[in-house]
């Protein structure tokens, strides 16, 4: 089997038919296809209709061994998956043995985290800022800068705590995470000034 055989040919006339891709999709899909049926021709398999589950997936293993990123794998197995559609509905295929491919997850990317410098840096300015102003805004905004850095809890449980959730004589803070599990969080002192002295002016 080739890229230039009669059902890679048929193949790219319905991309540019029926599913009216741009050309770049039609060459993404057709590399994909390309590199499908190369390493199925090095497992021996002569015929697109000798086409299994398990040799798509042995492709998809060997690309994720060969450093492609899960994105990538991602993207081939819905490349893969809209040409065995079309292979079954064609009749090259008996069945479309595309649909029980598995996408990977995709990868999480850890958040930035400022480094110390940084966050010290956005501290003084808040300080700064408030001292000049003395406005409730300015005091408000400083608080909530110190008790994330002060605490390193996530915004979406900076927004839900309430001023009973703090306990100045153990210098924590009660914080609703994630799963609604409740945990005591250790914060600095610098961080309940700030929250004192917005609370106060």
């Amino acid at each position: 089997m080739a890229l230039d055989s009669e059902l890679a040919k048929a193949y790219r006339s319905h991309l540019i038919s029926e599913r009216n891709l741009s050309e770049n999709s039609i060459r993404a899909y057709l590399a994909d296809l390309e590199s499908l049926l190369l390493h199925i021709n090095q497992l021996g398999v002569s015929e697109f209709a000798q086409l299994e589950l398990n040799h798509i997936r042995s492709w998809l293993a060997n690309l994720s061994s060969k450093g492609a990123a899960r994105s990538s794998i991602t993207r081939r197995v819905v490349s893969i998956r809209a040409f065995t559609y079309w292979g079954a509905r064609s009749g090259w295929l008996s069945r479309d043995i595309g649909k029980d491919l598995i996408a990977p997850k995709p990868e999480r990317s850890l958040p930035d985290v400022l480094d110390i410098e940084s966050a010290a840096l956005a501290i003084k300015a808040l300080e700064v800022r408030a001292q000049e102003e003395e406005s409730a805004s300015s005091l408000r905004d400083l608080a909530l800068v110190e008790v994330l850095y002060g605490s390193g809890i996530r915004i979406s449980e900076l927004v839900g705590l309430d001023l009973g959730d703090i306990d100045r004589q153990r210098s924590t803070i009660k914080v609703m995470g994630k799963g609604s599990k409740e945990r005591i969080v250790p914060i600095g002192q610098p961080a309940l000034t700030a929250v004192d002295n917005w609370i106060n002016n």
